[in-house]
């Protein structure tokens, strides 16, 4: 039965709760302008009394407890912007069987525990929405479930940490180390007190299941994600890789493939022509290859209160469009098929390898031979510059099998001519 109103209410006040009531406030008579049927913010609950006093609303739509909303009859849609697995998860299982449709931007918990949640409001005859849980602003979880449904994607590569895109960019162009990069974002609000998520890949990691699940129509699994932060990478791999016509991101990048799926978060070097290069600061953009509409991508703030607050809300739209035309099987997901998973050492790169060396005689032959031993082939060698007695080398291989590489790396590092922790970064292919 249709209603003149739908109701939401929202479980957590920080920084995205309060941006989506501050744009609830600021263009609620605009969405509902737009709409045959109003929505109405009901009540908002956090446990932090300064959060709900911030928000500049009636005491009667503030509770320290979310079983006012989760629990509440009146409610239709709940919001939940707590963050972290519990007791997130646990509140939308109990808002799913009390029949309500809830919205999400928690990637960590959709990553972990997206499919059992997505079956359980199949159960109840409601909906899980989760556009903002990838990539902010960004359309991306509605093409990739239904404007690219009759499509097969091969390969999802994603900037999609605005945090550590930012970093790489001021490295760039203000000549910064890594460490004063990072105070910069922290200091600007681009970057958490504590980055660890952002900078280890683990962030970017959670969003790469999401899109590859829907990507793909497979269960992807986190613990199958290789993650590779962050932290190695220093201005001269930036300057360095400039020079040979590249730039550093850290990329998710999710390929289907005959053997199974490869996901992986790591630092690589981008072409300068490749669309993804021109992605600066804080912005985020994921780019699809498929086998129809070949190449997409999608671009634009990937973080932040008020662009994630319009994801937020568009999906509290689509809820409440579903109460309205009475649907009660709105569930739209991929069905997921079991797949096999493609580890690290099997899939093929070229490499990036920066080290010092002892300037003598013999030492680059010493080096030819553990890369033959192996069979890596190497496209260009470049020695940089010497410090005393030391010469700094670049080396670029051409496509290797992960594990080939990884062995003639031990053997390079054998050499007692060669200095320890070269700097190692993947070439995006």
């Amino acid at each position: 039965m249709s209603k003149k109103t739908v109701k939401f209410g929202l479980v957590g006040a920080g920084t995205i709760g309060k941006g989506v009531v501050d744009l609830y406030k600021r263009n609620g008579n605009l969405i509902n302008k737009n709409l045959d049927f109003n929505i109405s913010l009901e009540k908002v609950a956090d446990r932090d009394q300064e959060r709900l006093q911030a928000l500049d609303l009636e005491a009667a739509k503030l509770t320290t407890d979310a079983a006012d909303i989760i629990d509440n009859p009146d409610i239709d849609i709940v919001i939940e912007l707590i963050g972290g697995i519990e007791p997130a998860r646990s509140f939308i299982a109990r808002a799913l069987e009390n029949g309500k449709h809830v919205v999400t931007a928690n990637k960590d918990m959709m990553a972990r525990h997206g499919q059992d949640l997505i079956d359980l409001a199949r159960e109840n005859t409601v909906n899980l929405f989760y556009e903002a849980s990838v990539g902010g602003a960004i359309p991306l979880i509605r093409p990739l479930k239904h404007n690219l449904i009759a499509d097969r994607i091969s390969r999802v590569l994603g900037i999609v940490n605005g945090t550590t895109n930012y970093i790489f960019t001021h490295m760039a162009q203000d000549n910064l180390s890594l460490d004063k990069a990072l105070s910069e974002a922290q200091r600007l609000g681009f970057a958490e007190s504590d980055p660890t998520n952002d900078v280890e890949g683990l962030d970017a990691a959670y969003k790469l299941v999401i899109m590859a699940q829907l990507a793909f129509g497979k269960k992807a699994e986190f613990d199958q994600v290789y993650i590779e932060g962050i932290n190695g990478v220093t201005y001269e791999d930036i300057s360095y890789a400039r020079e040979i016509g590249y730039t550093i991101k850290l990329l998710a990048i999710g390929e289907d493939l005959p053997e199974g799926l490869a996901l992986r978060v790591h630092p690589a070097l981008v072409p300068l022509e490749h669309p993804l290069a021109s992605v600066l600061n804080e912005l985020n953009a994921v780019f699809i290859e498929s086998e129809a509409a070949k190449e997409l991508m999608f671009y634009g703030p990937g973080a932040g209160a008020m662009p994630t607050a319009t994801a937020i809300l568009s999906d509290v739209v689509e809820a409440a469009r579903c109460i309205q035309g009475n649907i009660s099987n709105g569930v739209v997901e991929k069905k997921l098929e079991e797949t096999g998973f493609v580890p690290i050492g099997a899939t093929e790169a070229r490499f990036y390898l920066r080290f010092l060396v002892e300037d003598r005689a013999g030492v680059f032959a010493s080096l030819a031979n553990a890369f033959a031993d192996e069979r890596v082939s190497l496209d260009m060698i470049i020695q940089k510059r010497s410090v005393g007695d030391l010469a700094e080398v670049v080396l670029v291989t051409h496509a290797v099998k992960e594990e080939a590489f990884q062995r003639a790396l031990s053997k390079v590092t054998e050499i007692s001519a060669i200095k320890p922790d070269p700097s190692v970064i993947r070439l995006l292919n």
